[in-house]
C-alpha cells in the first residue's frame, strides 16, 4: 500500500473511471416521471459545455448517462432533469436533499456555440429533449447579442408532460425570442395551444433564412427523421442541421460499445453531431 494516502485523491482527480461526490441541493417533480435536480460539487464547477452529459451513479446500484440542463457556469452547482425509467433512475428519484451521488464527467461533444455566432438559431425540441437543449438555449439567451434570430419549438405528448413551465412561459413573452409550443394530443387537459406533432409548427415559421440559420434538434428518435425531412424541404443544408444522439450512450468513455455506430462512438464522437457527418449511418436517424 502506498504510504501517501493522497495518491488516491490524485487518481480521483484525473481518472475518467472514478466518480467524485456531488451533493443534492434541490429536487422538484416536473411531471409524473420527470424530476428536476440541482447538484453541487465540492471543489470545482462542472466545467461543461452546452449539450454535454455526465455519468451519475448510486453505489451498489449502478450509473446512467444524464444530460446537463444548466448552461455553463463558474458555479459549483449544475442542473439535470432525470426521467424515472429504471433501477438507477428510480434510486436517484428516491434521494433526499443533502444525500450524494457519484459523478463522472462531463463527457462528449457540445453544441458549437462559438461557431454559430452571428447566425440565427432554431431549436427544435421534443419531450425530454428540451433538457439538454435548455443548456444551449439559456447560453444563447445569456449571450443574446452574439446571435441573430432565436427560435425555440417545443413539443410533447400532452400538456401533463410539459417541462420548465414557468421558464417557457417567460420565453413566450420575450420580444427577442420566437417561442412556439405544441402537444400531440390534449388527452382531456385544458389546452388552448397548437395540437399536433412538432413538425406542424414548422410551416408557422416566418422569415427563416436557411442559409443564415442553424437548426438544433433534440428529442425522441422517432422525431428526427420527420423533422429533418421538413427542414430539407425548407432548403436547410445538411451542415446547417445539428442533432443530439444522447439516447444511445451508456458508459460514457467508449468502452462498453453500447453506442457504437460503425466506427463512431456516440459518447466520444458525439452526442452532438452535424447531420452531414452521420447521415450515411443507418443507425443514426
Amino acid at each position: 500500500m502506498c504510504e501517501n494516502c493522497k495518491c488516491t485523491e490524485e487518481i480521483q482527480k484525473t481518472s475518467i473511471y472514478l466518480p467524485e461526490v456531488a451533493v443534492l441541493k434541490k429536487k422538484q417533480m416536473m411531471t409524473d416521471v420527470d424530476c428536476f435536480f440541482e447538484f453541487e460539487l465540492k471543489d470545482r464547477s462542472l466545467g461543461h459545455l452546452p449539450g454535454q452529459f455526465a455519468e451519475i451513479s448510486i453505489p451498489g446500484i449502478g450509473e446512467a448517462p444524464i444530460s446537463i440542463s444548466s448552461p455553463p457556469s463558474d458555479d459549483n452547482k449544475f442542473e439535470m432533469v432525470i426521467r424515472n425509467v429504471g433501477t438507477v433512475t428510480n434510486s436517484i428519484h428516491a434521494l433526499e436533499v443533502g444525500e450524494s451521488v457519484g459523478l463522472r464527467g462531463p463527457f462528449g461533444t457540445s453544441v458549437p456555440m462559438n461557431n454559430l455566432k452571428g447566425k440565427s438559431l432554431l431549436f427544435i425540441t421534443g419531450g425530454i429533449g428540451l433538457v439538454p437543449a435548455r443548456s444551449a438555449i439559456l447560453y444563447s439567451m445569456k449571450h443574446r447579442a452574439d446571435y441573430k434570430d432565436l427560435t425555440i419549438l417545443f413539443g410533447c405528448k400532452d400538456p401533463s408532460q410539459r417541462l420548465f413551465t414557468d421558464e417557457i412561459a417567460a420565453w413566450d413573452k420575450m420580444d427577442d425570442v420566437n417561442f412556439m409550443e405544441t402537444v400531440d394530443q390534449k388527452n382531456g387537459h385544458d389546452w388552448n395551444g397548437n395540437v399536433g406533432v412538432i413538425t406542424t409548427l414548422l410551416p408557422k415559421l416566418e422569415n427563416v433564412d436557411p442559409k443564415e440559420t442553424y437548426a438544433i434538434i433534440v428529442g425522441p428518435p422517432v422525431m428526427y427523421k420527420y423533422v429533418i425531412m421538413n427542414l430539407k424541404d425548407m432548403d436547410f443544408a445538411d451542415d446547417h442541421i445539428i442533432v443530439s444522439l444522447e439516447r444511445r450512450m451508456k458508459c460514457g468513455v467508449g468502452k462498453c460499445g453500447h453506442c457504437q455506430m460503425d466506427n463512431i462512438y456516440v459518447c466520444q464522437d458525439g452526442p452532438v453531431f452535424y447531420y452531414n457527418d452521420i447521415k450515411h449511418l443507418k443507425e443514426a436517424i
